[in-house]
């Protein structure tokens, strides 16, 4: 088993190598998963529902501006500890629409459209215009993406690290800070090329991966990664082929399905989140190892499991770090 700790720097040092970016013309206007925003100015302040979107303001150096955050899966990037223990959570998982209007936020950032989309789980979006609270969501969940389909969205297009970038670029325009933004990304595009380069020096043949986010009991259908999500841009970066077929970000598949296709290797998702019981990596290698269906697999009978951030495994600046994650493992468990 291996396991890396996540490491993602703010990477703002990298500003002074850059050209000085001009100010944001006011106002900015832009389309944002198919509604049109407008900004006459920098929001004052921000209340952020989803973790990607709460770090992804930490690494712009936004934190002062955060006065509410809500749906975490692990702890916050332990550089930004600090920071985060002074705002406020309003829930660990999903809000209330109360409690982040109560907030009186310039502006929420959203992680996921169906909590703010057409069926939002907090709110729709027009029922925050109403209130003249704009809310912007993170492209990388609707670029290329139709969430009307699936639980968690069925993709059309293979997620790639473009759209995060993009949703720095046009967050760091809408708070005015549109250099941190280049400089983020700069640097983020440095540690993908890298981690991208190591990995395909080792000329992979036929090596296939699974991955287990979770499931909603232990010994039923686990939720695994669909082959357009961030685990399959990070395959295709580094060459691993994906025994799962579907377009769901997270079908459902059975084990009976995944130990014909016997992966070389399970990459596992660790969280503190405790919604389900296989929420727990530990408890799900116990699993793999103890029933007769799994324990067959070639990569648990070589204990060939990757340890991954369960939320580097969604759309975030935390993909960078599972890709550099894997492309450390793969050459200690001898992949091929």
């Amino acid at each position: 088993m291996f396991m890396k700790s996540t490491l993602t720097g703010l990477l703002l040092t990298g500003a002074s190598m850059l050209p000085a970016a001009a100010e944001t013309a006011w106002p900015l206007t832009l389309s944002n998963c198919g509604v049109d925003l407008s900004f006459d100015k920098a929001p004052e302040s921000a209340v952020t529902v989803g973790q990607a979107t709460t770090e992804l303001l930490y690494a712009l150096g936004l934190a002062d501006k955060v006065t509410g955050t809500s749906v975490w899966f692990t702890e916050v990037l332990p550089e930004f500890r600090e920071m985060n223990a002074g705002i406020e959570r309003l829930a660990d998982n999903d809000p209330s629409f109360e409690s982040v209007v109560a907030k009186r936020p310039g502006l929420v950032t959203v992680q996921y459209e169906w909590h703010v989309g057409p069926q939002g789980i907090v709110a729709t979006r027009e029922q925050f215009a109403d209130l003249d609270i704009p809310t912007y969501v993170l492209p990388s969940d609707c670029t290329g993406k139709d969430n009307t389909k699936g639980s968690d969205g069925t993709r059309s297009d293979i997620y790639a690290m473009e759209s995060i970038y993009q949703g720095i670029d046009e967050l760091g325009r809408i708070f005015d800070v549109a250099d941190r933004g280049e400089a983020l990304v700069a640097g983020l595009k440095a540690r993908e090329a890298a981690a991208i380069g190591k990995a395909r020096a080792l000329d992979l043949k036929d090596a296939t991966v699974v991955f287990w986010f979770s499931s909603a009991e232990m010994d039923i259908d686990p939720y695994v990664a669909g082959r357009k999500g961030p685990p399959a841009y990070m395959m295709d970066a580094l060459r691993l082929r994906n025994i799962i077929e579907s377009d769901e970000e997270w079908p459902v598949v059975s084990w009976e399905t995944i130990a014909r296709a016997n992966p070389s290797v399970i990459a596992l998702a660790k969280m503190d989140r405790r919604r389900f019981e296989a929420d727990d990596y530990e408890k799900k290698i116990a699993f793999l190892k103890s029933d007769p269906v799994t324990s067959q697999m070639e990569a648990v009978r070589n204990d060939r499991f990757i340890v991954l951030d369960a939320h580097a495994m969604d759309p975030s600046i935390r993909n960078i770090d599972a890709l550099e994650t894997l492309a450390e493992a793969l050459p200690k468990l001898g992949v091929k």
